[in-house]
């Protein structure tokens, strides 16, 4: 029998009639537990945000208004700006999956040498705190020009370098502190971000306000910006960066250099803050292990790559909850190291579960 071939209008009837749904790859069967995990990846704020939040509500619900005022709760951020500045600095250190162990040394001589620049050879602040931010922006290239050209690991040349700074430091200082009353009187151009200002029952410092500014600009940099793009590039991996057009020395050379000029702005911060000039600051030797605490509980994947920088602000601020919540709770200091040993673990934790969104 032969066989009846169907007419043009017979296809187009059924054609009609079929399904016109159109392919879809998304996952609709994700469960709740992995729509958070989701939303954790695409807001890698948002863990460290909730945590700042749930410590601020356990402290007011322990100690009252005690706490909760505003005197306390700008005391934190006076407490943590330089601290803050140096994690917004090792925030793009780790993004590029580095590390820099000699931010608070950095921090430390920059400061000695605005000093040092001002009282021993009498040169006015103004050509003092640029002599600083240079000597900080080129230690900072330094360190970036061995670990992209020389290809050694940022661990090894940060911890040299941190060796060396520190020795430049007390060497070139002759380990003499330059008095807070002598530079009020002589200088005070130094101690500009200890400027104070009084707000209700909250007490400001410009160094406060840099800090905040700082984590802004540089959040809307590193998102807004093709530079800011290439840093996550080459953390997240470095050989695509390159294949993708991404000068990665280049991006690598100039993420240490920023680091090194941010670090000798805390140093100015520094300044601000004690009102004294110190080469035996504390912050050259626990400044280092504070900012990457900072970092790590702020939620920055230390494989590089992924993190937000305002994550690293709210870590600084959980650090800084803690300890004047503690403190004011009269508990033993221990338990302070013990609760942010616990939160740097629960944070890498939290990281590694998060970053199975992307696999």
């Amino acid at each position: 029998m032969a066989e009846t071939t169907p007419s043009g209008s017979d296809y187009e009837s059924d054609l009609s009639h079929s399904d016109a749904t159109v392919a879809e790859f998304d996952d609709n069967r994700r469960s709740a537990l992995g729509k958070l995990q989701h939303l954790l990846h695409e807001n890698p704020a948002l863990v460290p945000l909730i945590v700042l939040v749930l410590s601020l509500l356990l402290f007011a619900v322990l100690l009252g208004s005690k706490f909760f005022s505003p005197f306390a709760l700008t005391l934190i951020l006076q407490q943590v700006q330089i601290v803050g500045v140096l994690a917004a600095a090792q925030s793009l250190i780790i993004l590029t999956a580095g590390i820099d162990l000699s931010v608070g040394a950095i921090a430390v001589l920059t400061s000695v040498i605005m000093g040092q620049f001002t009282f021993r050879y009498g040169m006015p602040p103004s050509i003092a705190i640029p002599a600083g931010l240079i000597a900080g922006t080129a230690i900072g290239a330094c360190s970036g020009w061995l670990v992209a050209k020389v290809k050694l690991p940022p661990f090894i040349v940060t911890l040299g370098m941190w060796q060396i700074v520190l020795a430049a430091n007390y060497i070139y200082s002759a380990n003499e502190t330059i008095r807070s009353q002598d530079i009020e009187a002589e200088a005070p151009m130094l101690q500009f971000f200890g400027t104070k200002y009084q707000m209700g029952g909250a007490s400001f410092t410009l160094g406060v306000v840099f800090m905040i500014a700082l984590v802004f600009v540089l959040a809307y940099v590193l998102k807004h910006t093709a530079w800011g793009r290439h840093v996550y590039a080459v953390g997240d991996d470095p050989e695509a960066a390159e294949l993708a057009g991404v000068d990665v020395k280049k991006t690598i050379i100039s993420v240490y250099a920023l680091v090194g000029l941010i670090c000798a702005l805390a140093g100015w911060v520094m300044i601000g803050r004690f009102g004294s000039v110190s080469p035996s600051a504390t912050t050259g030797v626990i400044g280092n292990i504070q900012s990457i605490t900072a970092v790590v509980i702020g939620g920055i994947s230390l494989f590089g790559g992924r993190g937000s920088i305002l994550g690293a602000l709210f870590g600084a601020l959980i650090v800084g909850v803690f300890e004047l919540g503690l403190r004011m709770y009269g508990a033993d200091p221990q338990w302070t190291f013990l609760l942010i040993g616990a939160l740097i673990i629960g944070a890498t934790t939290v990281d590694q579960w998060i970053r199975k969104a992307s696999t």
